[in-house]
């Protein structure tokens, strides 16, 4: 039987400013890996793999880099250039789309997601903890392309507005530590102590 994920295109936006964070936070180190080597292990069974990223910043084995076309316009912008890629290289088809603050994400949380799709819905976003979707480790299809430039071309730069609201399903059944994000050092210090202790 073949695997969904193999349908999917898996995308990873990097090279933001990690401001926050005070250093690239893709290649921050957790457990002896950067945290990009840990977000791209959740999705190395998708068909095609994309890097969006500044060429020559980061090495991923299997990852096509692409240039993000509106550089330093944030995760939408990169929503934006992974779409346009996607369309060029593999046709229509849904995105599983994320950043690399999110280390504990797995091939079961995109395949999890994957099965909510349905026609007539454009994205599958998981929901936290405390019921907030979360964009930035959900799936897009390539459909919400001329949606997106659109939002870009007026100033809009929020993933949230990334497709209209009656076109997004959410996921409740997503476990919680996949969704830890880590915005700061404090955050990565948090991942590697026990869940008693956070």
């Amino acid at each position: 039987m073949n695997d969904v994920l193999t349908k999917l295109t898996g995308v990873i936006t990097a090279g933001g400013k990690s401001s926050r964070f005070g250093s690239d936070k893709a290649l921050a180190m957790l457990e002896g890996r950067p945290l990009l080597h840990h977000v791209a292990h959740s999705l190395e069974g998708c068909g095609l793999r994309l890097l969006v990223a500044p060429p020559g910043n980061y090495a991923l084995e299997g990852w096509q880099t692409v240039p993000d076309t509106r550089p330093g316009e944030g995760p939408l912008a990169g929503l934006e250039s992974a779409l346009g890629a996607t369309l060029q290289l593999k046709g229509a088809g849904w995105v599983a789309f994320t950043g690399v603050d999110l280390p504990r994400l797995t091939a079961d949380s995109w395949r999890t997601l994957a099965a909510a799709c349905k026609p007539h819905i454009l994205s599958v976003q998981p929901v936290d903890m405390k019921g907030r979707p979360q964009p930035l480790a959900a799936l897009y299809h390539t459909d919400l392309l001329p949606h997106i430039t659109a939002l870009l071309d007026t100033g809009e730069r929020r993933l949230r507005a990334a497709a209209p609201a009656e076109t997004v399903v959410t996921v409740a059944d997503i476990a919680p530590e996949t969704l830890r994000n880590v915005n700061t050092p404090a955050d990565l210090a948090a991942l590697l102590r026990p869940e008693k202790e956070r």
